[in-house]
């Protein structure tokens, strides 16, 4: 099943639905960052709810929304961007976590993250950006994400996210689900969603059992009249590096660190965090930035 993001929403827009398969995405991570089987889990997890939230979130192209986890745990730092494309790029600061399975029997994400919080900057074009932070309450991500809503945003929230990776370390399946309860929503309606999440199985097997993205955004809101958009989003790993970018990162270290940097070394490669493409910058380069740098 190819990646896909549906919307959808009850006939009274009391509920709005996201539904997500990921798998490709979350495969191109794994091969971009080397990540083992914990880490590709966290990072996929975090991926596919950055996808799903700026398709919920985020209405113009310009916009864009970057969540972080911090962690106290082996992952300490975890990074997802996102647009309202659900085009998406990440970062993890230990790709090599590999734990025993949980309690559950399930990669031990919440193990591998451990305690800390979590930020959610929403860059609308304004002024100043949103920024939202929350303590997180399993480290598992969904359920961060869901206690990120409830706390910064009010809104009632459910979030599910799942990858399934293979022996191989490639993604057999991932993907996820948001369910958000809007104005005029009733507590039976609350109560009769909160029945059905409760019977439901894992979303990779949903995936893995061949369902597509609007199988499962109608399975999660069965005895529901559901509306479902025509247009679906094809979310994908994309980063927006490129050498001017790398140029003015090199600017901002300012005048001295530049000087020091060509006399000592004479050249520079950077490495994109999200993408691992490198940048070279040879002694010609440095002395024309530095000179930018200076004015």
């Amino acid at each position: 099943m190819s990646d896909t993001l549906m919307r959808g929403s009850s006939a009274g827009g009391e509920i709005r639905v996201l539904t997500a398969i990921t798998t490709e995405l979350v495969n191109e991570a794994q091969r971009i960052h080397h990540t083992y089987p914990t880490a590709t889990a966290a990072l996929g997890r975090l991926l596919t709810g950055a996808a799903l939230m700026g398709a919920a979130g985020l209405k113009n192209e310009t916009d864009s929304m970057t969540i972080q986890i911090r962690g106290e745990g082996e992952i300490k730092n975890l990074v997802a961007v996102t647009d309202c494309q659900s085009r998406v790029r990440g970062y993890i600061s230990n790709p090599y976590v590999d734990r025993p399975l949980n309690d559950k029997g399930k990669l031990d994400v919440g193990g591998a993250i451990g305690g800390g919080y979590m930020s959610v900057v929403r860059d609308l074009g304004l002024k100043e950006p949103y920024v939202g932070q929350t303590p997180l309450v399993s480290g598992e991500i969904a359920e961060d994400l869901t206690y990120y809503y409830a706390k910064s945003e009010q809104t009632p929230t459910s979030i599910a996210l799942g990858v399934l990776v293979d022996t191989d370390n490639s993604v057999l399946a991932s993907g996820g689900f948001m369910i958000q309860m809007l104005p005029g929503a009733t507590d039976e309606m609350a109560k009769s969603l909160e029945e059905i999440l409760k019977n439901l199985p894992p979303v990779t097997t949903m995936i893995r059992d061949g369902m597509s993205a609007e199988d499962i955004l109608f399975r999660v809101t069965e005895g529901f009249s559901m509306i479902c958009e025509n247009k679906a989003v094809t979310p994908k790993y994309e980063c927006k590096c490129s050498k001017e970018r790398m140029e003015k990162a090199l600017i901002s270290i300012g005048a001295d660190e530049l000087t020091q940097l060509i006399n000592e070394q004479g050249q520079a490669e950077l490495t994109c965090q999200f993408c691992d493409n490198k940048y070279m910058f040879s002694k010609s380069e440095l002395e024309s930035l530095l000179k930018r740098a200076k004015k």
